[in-house]
């Protein structure tokens, strides 16, 4: 199994996310504001697990990489590509409370087509910058400055970072969850994403089976 990097897996887990949103507004009945409040609940985490990404590599991971040789125009390029996301983000915080209070199909059609938007924006980028940024993370994962990178990037407190793990998890594919663990001691994973990730467990991830 080739080596994957964890900021691939992350990226795996805001795809999946995407396509669940669009598969559940496609078969929501109009009305169902229970539902629609189901889905503004998975919006929110996924709305905080992006900001928290995008905010973290501004502040962690840009600087790690101009560290070790990558060209700041490659990382404004991505800024640029991040704020492009931003004005697709704002399209679905805007239509998403609508799906709390009333979902009718005319709300549930703007939400659905403001998180089709949104996919298209976001897995172009995602693809950018893995085919950019990710060889440069596996070749110099060694090196003291991506290795304090990792070290900055895992002082979340134990509940976001519960809530990150039960979410990052939630469908993963063995080759990302041998990402998201690999410098996560086994215990550590188990007791933060075990106590901490449960109310994703329990209010989320339901939804995406049901």
């Amino acid at each position: 199994m080739a080596e994957m990097s964890m900021n691939k897996a992350i990226h795996g887990a805001f795809r999946r996310d995407l396509t669940r949103f669009i598969t559940a507004l496609s078969s929501v009945v109009a009305g169902d504001a229970e539902r629609g409040s189901r889905l503004a609940i998975a919006w929110s985490n996924f709305d905080d697990q992006l900001t928290q990404h995008h905010t973290g590599e501004h502040e962690i991971a840009w600087p790690a990489l101009v560290a070790v040789g990558v060209s700041p125009s490659l990382l404004a390029t991505m800024d640029a590509e991040h704020d492009s996301m931003a004005a697709a983000i704002a399209d679905v915080r805007a239509a998403v409370p609508a799906l709390r209070h009333t979902a009718s199909a005319e709300d549930v059609s703007t939400a659905r087509a403001a998180f089709e938007r949104l996919q298209a924006v976001t897995v172009a980028h995602l693809e950018h910058e893995e085919a950019e940024i990710d060889p440069i993370y596996l070749e110099k994962k060694d090196t003291p400055e991506i290795k304090a990178m990792g070290r900055a990037f895992g002082k979340a407190s134990p509940a976001r970072g519960g809530r990150f793990f039960a979410w990052v998890s939630d469908g993963a594919s063995p080759g990302e969850m041998a990402a998201i663990t690999r410098d996560v001691p086994g215990p550590v994973f188990a007791i933060i994403g075990g106590i901490f990730g449960r109310d994703y467990r329990k209010n989320i991830a339901p939804l995406w089976k049901s």
